[in-house]
């Protein structure tokens, strides 16, 4: 890096950071000087090679407006009353990572680092403070298989769709466990944990990240050996946002039969399926760890209009990937779940990859190809949040859910089972506390198509809220958890005027629990000054303050 750059280190006020700028029109002439301070920080300290008019938009450049609606995928902020960025940079090179972040800490601007724009609540590219900018990662991803060392360096801007498909192109023994969305970028994914069909195998994709390189608050590019344990144990699951900008991360790849077995066994609601469900909790935590069963509750299609309470409106879905072949799924599942039915003709045998496509929804005779478009499938507007389950739901309780369920017409619930190698990490190894203990995951999850009505909004918003605190006597408690990627700001949110540890732990304790803590003392160290702030970002806890909240 040029010392150009790093001179201005020394230049960055308290001040500044602290008093966002004014949007009054009072203020015009500094917020216009902003800007240009902005756009000559950035020429005076990239390369000369690359003209900073190929990196970065304003909203009068016509690309503008595309990249921010394209990195939207919650149309909720799809509106023009939310604040939009000052500028988007789209950085070529890692130089234009670091001099954003010295360039927009002396200029006062908050930074949202975006690598796919998955955040439920579309932190990655807006915010409720002052003035910002998009770190928009999408053209670093470059991907670099090394199956002598069964290693892999994915830059943070590449999606969980490429990774998967460079990984395969290279052996089909080899894969990741990470998520089942294509789209997805690794930048976000495994700095929030990352669960996928393989957990119960190999754990968390930020079980295996075994090295990352990120651009810490002075602008300087580090590996694990010098950015040192304790801010690299932060970023796999705490949120890496928080601390840095993750550029890239290199894993572990993990072995995978020539053969998987996939099915998929959908069933109405009823006393019956609601028993299977019911018995599902109590089997699925404790199977072979090479099987995952997972279960979906949601509207049947011709069903999505009609109101009523008969719960057979609803289906349910046992979804599966057993890592080997069909006979012995069946018998697997014919000694431990014998209630479910399963046959083999339930069953498909395909490679790894093929169930990656299988559990993105592309039909099978899809081209692997699909996994390296980056555009995502149709968006919606959303709400979505999380809980942990410790004890088996009563079939009351269950029905109880269904009932729920049918007071909207698109809910779904996504029950992700934990056990096997889940139960085998510490929940102080990552941040990521949620390990044994915890029988599955639930995801609550409302979608609707007339978002523009404030009305209809409220309404799903409110039927989501509702839900979740009828859950209360089902679910985790002291404190009653949730999963960072499954991001939910009913938790709790920042004060922007400074965030303290004692004020977020509203929300820190439910994503990370006695982690909490220790991540805010990473905090203090690496972002004394809270440079990486937003909304649910850690606070610093400094040296001081640690015997006060004890």
């Amino acid at each position: 890096m040029k010392p150009k750059v790093i001179l201005l280190f020394c230049s960055i006020s308290i001040l500044i950071l602290q008093n966002p700028i004014s949007s009054s029109s009072s203020s015009s002439t500094s917020y216009s000087s902003v800007q240009d301070n902005f756009i000559r920080c950035l020429e005076e300290n990239s390369p000369p090679e690359i003209p900073i008019s190929k990196i970065l938009y304003s909203p009068t450049n016509s690309s503008y407006q595309y990249l921010l609606q394209s990195s939207i995928q919650n149309l909720r902020f799809s509106f023009s009353t939310i604040p939009k960025p000052l500028f988007i940079v789209t950085p070529l090179l890692h130089s234009h990572v670091q001099t954003t972040v010295v360039c927009s800490k002396q200029n006062g601007l908050q930074l949202r680092i975006e690598s796919g724009g998955h955040d439920y609540e579309g932190l990655s590219y807006t915010t409720s403070g002052s003035p910002f900018v998009v770190l928009d990662l999408q053209n670093l991803r470059s991907i670099v298989v090394d199956l002598e060392q069964n290693t892999t360096w994915v830059e943070a801007g590449a999606t969980l769709g490429e990774l998967y498909y460079k990984i395969a192109e290279k052996s089909p023994v080899h894969g990741f466990p990470a998520g089942l969305c294509p789209t997805v970028a690794t930048g976000g994914h495994f700095s929030g944990g990352g669960f996928g069909t393989m957990l119960r195998k190999y754990g968390l994709a930020a079980d295996n990240v075994i090295d990352a390189r990120v651009v810490d608050v002075n602008g300087m590019i580090l590996d694990r050996k010098s950015m040192g344990e304790a801010l690299f144990w932060a970023i796999r699951g705490g949120g890496g946002s928080s601390f840095c900008v993750v550029l890239s991360w290199k894993i572990k790849l993990v072995h995978v039969p020539t053969t998987v077995t996939v099915f998929n066994l959908e069933k109405r609601l009823g006393n019956y399926s609601t028993k299977l469900v019911h018995k599902w909790q109590y089997v699925s935590p404790k199977l072979d760890e090479n099987l995952f069963v997972r279960v979906i509750v949601e509207s049947l299609e011709d069903e999505v209009n009609r109101v009523g309470n008969d719960i057979s409106r609803l289906k349910v879905r046992f979804h599966c990937l057993f890592l080997g072949k069909a006979e012995e799924l069946v018998e697997i599942m014919k000694e431990n779940f014998p209630e479910l039915g399963l046959n083999v003709r339930d069953c498909s045998e395909m490679s790894w990859i093929e169930s990656v496509l299988y559990f993105s929804g592309y039909p099978r005779e899809s081209q692997l190809e699909v996994l390296v478009n980056r555009t995502p499938q149709p968006k919606s507007f959303f709400k979505a949040k999380s809980d942990f389950v410790k004890e088996p739901i009563s079939e009351n309780g269950l029905e109880e859910l269904w009932k729920w369920c049918l007071e909207e017409e698109k809910p779904i619930l996504i029950m992700d089972p934990f056990g096997g190698k889940m139960n085998e990490v510490s929940e102080s190894d990552t941040p990521f506390p949620h390990r044994e203990g915890n029988l599955y995951n639930i995801q609550y999850l409302v979608k609707w198509e007339d978002g523009e009505s404030v009305k209809s909004t409220k309404k799903h918003m409110d039927w989501i809220r509702r839900v979740y605190e009828h859950m209360i006597p089902h679910v985790s408690t002291n404190p009653r958890t949730a999963y960072l990627n499954y991001r939910d700001l009913d938790l709790g949110v920042n004060e922007f005027s400074g965030a303290t540890y004692s004020q977020s732990k509203t929300w820190g304790l439910k994503y990370f629990k006695k982690n909490f803590r220790r991540l805010a003392m990473v905090k203090g160290e690496v972002d004394p000054l809270n440079f990486f702030s937003y909304e649910q970002s850690v606070p610093p806890l400094f040296l001081n303050e640690r015997r006060e909240v004890e």
